[in-house]
């Protein structure tokens, strides 16, 4: 039996999703830039309390812990973090692009390949790639795309390219009839629920106390515009 309070803030979607036993209970999630810190503990309040629980009644904190957004990943791992202190609960990490692939699974037939995608700079992105069971085909990395990016596994594989870097990738990468799109997508904290109640039941938890996101890249600040 586990209740998980879920959060998801990697990307400009920031999400909270409440679940038990691998059943989601409810939701609350906004897809804008830069809100995140404005509304992330006002949604997990609404949540809990639209929902009737306590935050007593919480087993574990599940949060997306990247790669993505610098700000967006400190904003969840820091509100999970308190929570964890705050109520003495374990903390369970999820890794985005996972949580995507698991996320998109169900709509997708068991033989194609699944590629999140969440847009870096230019034309970089951080990806990976998964078999519809969650196997990991090609593990997380930075990739610049061009026309040529996964061409072995296109020439013999259907594949899904979705989140919010793939768009950008639509022209570099339709030139294969393999490839396919899917522009609706976006990141939900629905998408943790498989990975966290796993991990839960395994009792794979992090040390609240030193645990950080997974950047995958170091920081690089912006330059303000005059």
């Amino acid at each position: 039996m586990s209740l998980i309070l879920q959060i998801e803030t990697a990307t400009t979607s920031c999400s909270v999703a409440l679940a038990r036993n691998g059943q989601v209970l409810a939701f609350k999630e906004i897809n804008a830039r830069n809100i995140h810190a404005e509304v992330i503990t006002i949604y997990i309040d609404e949540l809990i309390v639209g929902a009737g629980v306590q935050y007593a009644d919480l087993d574990a904190i599940a949060v997306s812990c990247g790669p993505g957004s610098y700000t967006g990943l400190r904003i969840g791992v820091s509100t999970a973090k308190g929570l964890c202190f705050a109520l003495d609960k374990p903390l369970i990490a999820v890794d985005t692009l996972a949580a995507m692939a698991s996320g998109v699974a169900p709509g997708v037939s068991t033989d194609t390949l699944l590629c999140p995608m969440i847009d870096a700079r230019r034309m970089e992105v951080y990806t990976a790639i998964f078999k519809h069971n969650g196997e990991i085909v090609k593990p997380v990395a930075a990739e610049i795309i061009d026309s040529s990016s996964f061409a072995e596994l296109l020439a013999n594989n259907k594949m899904l390219f979705f989140g919010d870097g793939a768009e950008k990738c639509r022209e570099a990468l339709s030139n294969s009839p393999n490839a396919q799109f899917d522009g609706a997508f976006t990141n939900s904290a629905t998408h943790l629920t498989k990975i966290a109640a796993d991990k839960f039941d395994k009792a794979e938890f992090e040390d609240v106390a030193y645990f950080e996101p997974f950047y995958l890249k170091d920081f690089i600040a912006g330059t303000k515009k005059s």
